[in-house]
């Protein structure tokens, strides 16, 4: 059997419950060698065809067994269900009522979520549509073999979060029937428990405790070979052949790669080399998806880990690329705003009291992030750090916890990473607008992108975070490279204007090192012997989707290295090492 690193080079017996040999009379000693998987579940039950049904004082609402008033306002309709179990808010357009769910807490990313909704008129006063919201799960594995003292050697792997990360465990101590989870951070870290438990050995099952991250998990072992989420592909499917990617009715033309000029033997070695890749620790390199697409047309369509092309992927800080594309959408369709809109005037009231540099910061300063506010995610002192405001309960209005930053330096000045820009840049949009910005995305972006389905991860307030987090399939997310690619068309339909997508994807300030424009990173690359300039939106975990204008090229990559420097590995070696030298 072909092993990872080592870790999973088990006789075909594996999969049971073996038990070391002992002499007559001695208590057999378990054998926890083997891959081990545990999964939780944590809803949201409320799922389903919606029903909705007008009356006196607004009407009811029906799902999943579960019943609510319905308040009408002019065209708005909305509705909550009791004991937090989810809530509707939409607006009644002729045949239709074009909303969004939003669904409790979601334990494992910890905020809620904003997922679309169309409701089709089925009678008079009666309509009907699907609810589908963001599945809560969480899925570990862990590895366990025998190293060189004898002690047993693991790691854990958690593809939705990387959770493993920050749950460092080297190794599992079992003693009589009481199992721990221990490890360290850094080699001069002393050794912790990261999670306790028990071993039965009569069920064969590892139940440990991970507090903070769902409760107690029950780990049963899986067999290496047909386990989709682990290994980048199952056994049966490790030997990669070249497909085109199907024809969907989303907007995708397609092609092969040898029509859009790119060599096939290349990229089959490189999609090789990804199915390939060992998982020996949680700081393996794990790309869950790759898309290329050339001349406007969808060439290559690759997923791995267990993700599948209708899956709705975290894109973490990419989608402020999002932020970026919404704005100049806004700017197009005439909303109230542009580049030069002044933010404390806008959010404050044109009579607040303001001091110069108050009075001088413009929406363009948060979408280059040179706001000047005490904002730097990259800084756990500054009071401006995203984690910092997420993490504090005083004030749970974010845009009011980000006006009230100290401004230490002259907007435009210099460019310092701060999530809270973007997302106070949501904020002016939704102020101009006078629209949630859920809604404001699904009619500027969504709608003329045939983007049908998503997930907008939303503040303590209700409204969308614009600072990331945004739940996109890739083929969508890809769509935004190809607008800003394309002058900012889709297919020929305007999205954003030319003179936006040229700024945003224009190298306007220097940002740790690297170039940035409006929410967008700027780069360069080798290509046969000179230099091709890129432009992307990148997000922790490996998130990218990046333009070559030169090659009219778009490439998309979804990962889950999120918080580890193996998430940086698309950008800095597949892109320049794998890709480029393919493209003809």
């Amino acid at each position: 059997m072909k092993s990872s690193g080592g870790w999973l080079a088990l006789a075909g017996a594996s999969l049971l419950a073996l038990r070391g040999q002992a002499g007559p009379g001695t208590p057999a000693t378990p054998d926890l060698s083997g891959l081990w998987k545990a999964e939780q579940r944590f809803g949201p039950d409320v799922r389903g065809p919606l029903s909705l049904e007008s009356g006196p004082g607004g009407g009811r609402a029906e799902i999943a067994g579960r019943s609510a008033p319905v308040e009408r306002r002019g065209p708005l309709v909305s509705f909550a269900l009791g004991d937090d179990e989810g809530a509707f808010r939409g607006v009644e357009t002729g045949p239709a009522i074009v909303g969004h769910w939003i669904q409790p807490r979601v334990v494992s990313a910890g905020a809620r979520y904003a997922t679309p909704v169309t409701l089709t008129r089925i009678g008079p006063g009666r309509w009907r549509g699907t609810v589908t919201p963001l599945d809560d799960a969480m899925t570990f594995y862990l590895p366990i073999r025998r190293d060189e003292t004898g002690a047993w050697a693991a790691f854990l792997l958690n593809p939705e979060r990387n959770a493993g990360r920050f749950m460092p465990v080297q190794h599992v101590v079992l003693e009589g029937s009481t199992v721990r989870l221990v490890g360290r951070r850094a080699d001069t870290d002393p050794e912790t428990t990261t999670g306790s438990g028990s071993y039965d050995a009569e069920t064969d099952v590892l139940t440990v405790a991970f507090p903070g991250r769902g409760g107690s998990y029950d780990f049963r072992r899986v067999n290496p070979d047909t386990e989709v989420g682990f290994r980048p592909r199952p056994a049966a499917a490790r030997s990669y052949a070249y497909r085109p990617p199907s024809a969907e009715d989303d907007g995708w033309p397609v092609a092969t790669l040898e029509e859009a000029g790119i060599a096939r033997e290349a990229i089959v070695r490189f999609v090789q080399k990804l199915i390939d890749q060992p998982i020996d620790s949680p700081h393996s390199s794990q790309v869950h998806a790759l898309l290329l697409a050339r001349h406007g047309k969808l060439v290559l369509e690759e997923y791995f880990h267990g993700f599948a092309r209708e899956g709705l992927h975290d894109t973490r800080s990419a989608a402020k690329s999002i932020t970026s594309a919404l704005t100049g959408a806004a700017v197009l369709a005439k909303v109230p705003v542009s580049a030069e809109t002044p933010v404390y005037a806008t959010l404050r009231g044109p009579g607040a009291p303001l001091d110069p540099l108050q009075r001088a910061l413009k929406l363009e300063h948060l979408l280059t992030m040179s706001s000047g506010l005490d904002c730097d995610d990259n800084d756990e002192s500054s009071p401006g750090n995203e984690d910092t405001m997420q993490d504090q309960q005083e004030q749970p209005d974010w845009y009011q916890y980000t006006l009230a930053l100290k401004m230490i330096r002259a907007p435009g000045e210099k460019a310092v990473y701060c999530s809270c820009n973007p997302n106070l840049a949501g904020g002016v949009l939704a102020k101009a607008s006078g629209r949630s910005l859920p809604d404001l995305f699904h009619d500027l972006l969504a709608r003329p992108l045939r983007i049908e389905r998503y997930a907008a991860n939303l503040t303590p307030t209700g409204d969308a975070y614009m600072g990331g987090g945004l739940r996109l399939r890739l083929r969508d997310f890809m769509k935004l490279g190809q607008v800003m690619l394309d002058g900012g068309r889709w297919q020929g339909r305007p999205v954003v204007s030319a003179e936006w997508a040229r700024r945003s994807v224009s190298p306007l300030y220097e940002l740790g090192g690297r170039r940035y424009g409006y929410l967008w990173w700027v780069t360069d690359y080798p290509w046969h012997g000179r230099t091709v300039r890129a432009f992307f939106a990148g997000g922790n975990g490996g998130q990218i989707v990046m333009g070559i204008p030169e090659l009219e090229l778009v490439i998309g990559f979804y990962g889950g290295n999120y918080s580890d420097a193996a998430g940086f590995v698309p950008q800095k070696v597949f892109v320049p090492e794998d890709l480029l030298p393919a493209v003809n």
